[in-house]
């Protein structure tokens, strides 16, 4: 009999945890690589509170007369989210930063407790920030021989059995032989014999494949061990791997079945290998040292290539943008002439948006679940519309919308905020809307010399908020891949710094961004102007020095009922008119009649 309620799921973990004799046990979402969105099969947190969010993680105790006896921790992104989907009689709300999973068993754990964790699902230095907060207490961190949410968890998916599929050359720019070079050749200058590669966009990167194992992220469950002569072990179900990636493969890659991993991570006994403490998780480091292998903490050597986008690259993302920009536009017209009619729900605008992405280019998958808010649910930073949830874009409000797209050539990610008529937006809305419009163009339009970290710019978004006494509870910006994952690393434009990850990457020419401050008003409406940009030299007549800046990729108009002219300056509303003239020049022929119409009417000049 199938446990229909999250209490009933709640109940029947206490008893399997009981049964191995463990105090309570953490859940995290996550898989074996570290992924932030992760398959069906390893959507545990989901299966056992009802969380949807892409990061958060749950602990339960077992004795249920503690106070708190479970508690679910996540970050300002979640912070209503968490409560609209997450039991709050089973769960007690945690946010992160100002607490964390260490800081709450340090507080909340048994004397003695054995809380047990799953060592394939946690970095390395997780694992050991909440051993020594149990340890205050005389308690352990217990590795779990097998998960025990899927001991209870009685219909959980299987991994997917889809094919992995060749990203031809055409789109990555780059030979897979070329980056196994490459690598081979940093393994060499460290005098190190081999690296372990756990991340999955790490991998599709180096040897240029893609799948369909991970849902809006065209990625294929496996890993690689990458060798200083240059070859590779790749290890992935033997049903994934067809002729064609054979031969695209070659003889200097070794295909080997994925149940064979820690096999393989066993033969590299009495070599120095590299891991990254970031990406792999504590089970790998754990093999490893028990095999004898030298363990040397490096980062992913794939990351930072994989984040300067080579001229290929750039190109493709130009091309996704264009097809993109124009499907995104067909939607934003369809919606300012019907919404009006009160007709329109939250989840009819995000499918008929995904109708025209499909309608418009060689679409493969969105990039992630669309945020669709009207109201006060475009408030919750990243609301996910059910059938619960589901709203009536009403007249006269404000909707939001962030979506993206998996193509071939790229990976899309684009909000726009609009206003519903019939009426016009309120004064207050028109200044907080005019507002996080100044803080994009600020990032835009920001002339930097290298060796510049996101952190570094983040204020410049920040400011025309702050000077009213606001602030949004999320980074301004993330990286992106190239048809891979919508949230790429290292690099990012945030607040953080001092050791977070990306916080103190310099951003070079190559990498690609997003741009998107925000502000949300609890309970009445949200607002996020984002465009991806592209970082370029930059030059300066007499500069002492290189510089960089941003070509913006994304060309969608924005919605100019909802700008307060007042509020921006002579060179914001150049700014506004030179975007504007460009969506025009590069949508426009892709558009025809009322389409194009609509589009020429909200590219006027401001």
């Amino acid at each position: 009999m199938l446990m229909n309620t999250h209490e009933a799921r709640l109940d029947a973990l206490r008893k399997e945890l009981k049964n191995r004799g463990l105090d309570g046990f953490v859940v995290p979402i996550s898989d074996e690589h570290m992924s932030e969105y992760v398959g069906a099969y390893a959507q545990r947190l989901a299966w056992l509170t009802g969380f949807g969010g892409s990061a958060g993680t749950a602990v339960v105790l077992t004795d249920t007369a503690a106070d708190p006896a479970a508690a679910m921790f996540v970050d300002g992104r979640y912070t209503l989210q968490v409560r609209d989907q997450v039991d709050g009689r089973l769960y007690a709300y945690e946010s992160v930063p100002q607490t964390s999973v260490a800081k709450w068993l340090g507080a909340h754990a048994p004397e003695g407790a054995r809380i047990g964790y799953d060592a394939w699902l946690h970095s390395r230095p997780w694992t050991e920030a909440v051993g020594k907060a149990l340890a205050a207490r005389g308690g352990t961190l217990v590795p779990v021989d097998g998960n025990p949410v899927d001991a209870v968890w009685q219909d959980r998916p299987a991994p997917s059995p889809a094919p992995a599929l060749v990203h031809g050359q055409e789109f990555a720019g780059e030979a897979s032989e070329v980056k196994r070079a490459a690598v081979a050749e940093w393994l060499t200058a460290k005098g190190i014999d081999a690296t372990v590669i756990t991340a999955l966009d790490s991998i599709a990167w180096l040897l240029n494949v893609r799948g369909a194992d991970v849902e809006r992220t065209p990625v294929a469950l496996s890993y690689v061990i990458a060798h200083a002569d240059g070859t590779a072990e790749f290890f992935i179900a033997e049903e994934k791997v067809t002729p064609e990636l054979r031969q695209h493969l070659g003889n200097a890659v070794t295909l080997r079945p994925r149940d064979a991993f820690e096999e393989g991570l066993r033969t590299l006994a009495g070599k120095r290998v590299a891991v990254d403490p970031e990406r792999a998780v504590n089970a790998i480091f754990d093999v490893l040292r028990g095999a004898g292998a030298t363990l040397v903490e490096e980062r992913d050597p794939t990351v930072l290539p994989k984040a300067i986008k080579n001229a290929v690259e750039q190109q493709g993302h130009r091309d996704a943008q264009a097809a993109d920009g124009a499907s995104v536009t067909r939607f934003l017209r369809w919606l300012d002439e019907t919404a009006p009619g009160g007709t329109v729900t939250e989840m009819a605008a995000a499918d008929r948006l995904e109708q025209c992405r499909a309608e418009g280019g060689d679409l493969r998958d969105l990039s992630f679940d669309t945020i669709s808010g009207a109201g006060p649910n475009g408030a919750v930073v990243h609301y996910r519309v059910s059938e619960e949830t589901n709203r009536t874009i009403e007249p006269g409000s404000v909707f939001l919308v962030d979506s993206g797209g998996q193509y071939p050539q790229g990976t899309t990610d684009i909000t726009r905020t609009v206003w519903i008529g019939p009426g016009e937006p309120a004064a207050e809305v028109k200044d907080r809307y005019t507002r996080v419009l100044k803080g994009h163009i600020a990032i835009a339009t920001a002339v930097f010399p290298q060796g510049t970290t996101g952190s570094q710019l983040d204020a410049l978004a920040r400011v025309s908020l702050w000077q009213a006494g606001l602030d949004y509870a999320h980074g301004t910006g993330h990286g992106v891949g190239s048809f891979l994952s919508v949230h790429e690393g290292p690099q990012r434009i945030s607040k953080a710094a001092g050791g977070q990850a990306g916080s103190d990457q310099e951003l070079m020419a190559g990498m690609i961004l997003s741009d998107e401050p925000g502000y949300y008003k609890t309970g009445e409406y949200g607002i996020r102007i984002e465009n991806l940009i592209l970082v370029e030299p930059r030059e300066i007549a007499g500069a002492e020095g290189a510089f960089l800046g941003f070509e913006t990729l994304t060309l969608v108009p924005i919605d100019r009922r909802l700008v307060e002219p007042a509020l921006l300056n002579a060179d914001e509303v150049a700014w506004w008119n030179a975007y504007h003239a460009r969506v025009l020049e590069v949508i426009g022929p892709r558009l025809e009649g009322a389409d194009r119409a609509w589009l020429e009417a909200q590219c006027k000049v401001l």
